[in-house]
């Protein structure tokens, strides 16, 4: 902490280098900063993010509805958050893309870790909630037509090309169906549909499933 408040960073995560630092949350603002010389714009098109993102939120809808609601007030592994947060945190990271394009206001960092409301309390509740969601994400992006992923949006991590930001949007539902896949093996609920390999392919996931 001592570290981070003599550079000016107030948090994280933040690469430094020589007194001077960058915020990290997209890689190519840390390849820029670093100075390497690498591609790291995103590798599928807006309308692939959007269908990929569609078969992501259609699976998730699928497991958050296999998890035993008497499992929902269980911790995760090696974080302070329960499977009901996860399950609903899931689908808020679309639902709050989908405000900051239609209000026109930044995509802000409360509303993605925003919790659950108080009317979804069980996995078919949050189910519901993920099925609400990916429709109005699929009616957003029909409604967009030849403008979907263009130009550029305000985030609380800095103004963002679309484009990037979209992806952002799918690779952490991603990520989470990923866990949540992992959460029903732990309940040894056999996953229904699993994803594999080919449905990650493109998106820039990290290798491990939870943090260490």
């Amino acid at each position: 902490m001592a570290e981070l408040q003599a550079l000016g960073a107030r948090s994280v995560p933040v690469v430094a280098k020589a007194g001077k630092f960058v915020f990290a949350q997209l890689i190519g603002d840390v390849v820029e900063f670093l100075g390497l010389k690498e591609d790291v714009g995103p590798a599928l098109s807006p309308a692939e993010l959007v269908a990929r993102g569609d078969k992501i939120w259609r699976a998730a809808i699928r497991y958050v509805g296999q998890m035993p609601d008497d499992a929902l007030a269980k911790e995760l592994p090696n974080r302070p958050r329960s499977y009901r947060v996860l399950m609903h945190h899931l689908f808020q990271v679309p639902a709050a893309f989908l405000e900051a394009r239609g209000s026109g206001e930044p995509l802000a960092h409360d509303r993605l870790v925003a919790p659950p409301t108080d009317d979804l309390q069980t996995s078919a509740d949050i189910a519901r909630f993920g099925e609400q969601t990916r429709q109005a994400f699929a009616d957003w992006a029909k409604a967009e037509g030849d403008a979907l992923g263009q130009g550029r949006m305000a985030t609380y991590y800095g103004e963002q090309p679309a484009h990037e930001v979209l992806e952002r949007t799918v690779w952490h539902s991603t990520q989470h169906v990923r866990q949540i896949m992992s959460l029903l093996e732990r309940e040894n609920i056999p996953v229904d549909e699993p994803l594999g390999a080919a449905d990650f392919e493109g998106l820039p996931l990290p290798t491990p499933v939870w943090d260490s």
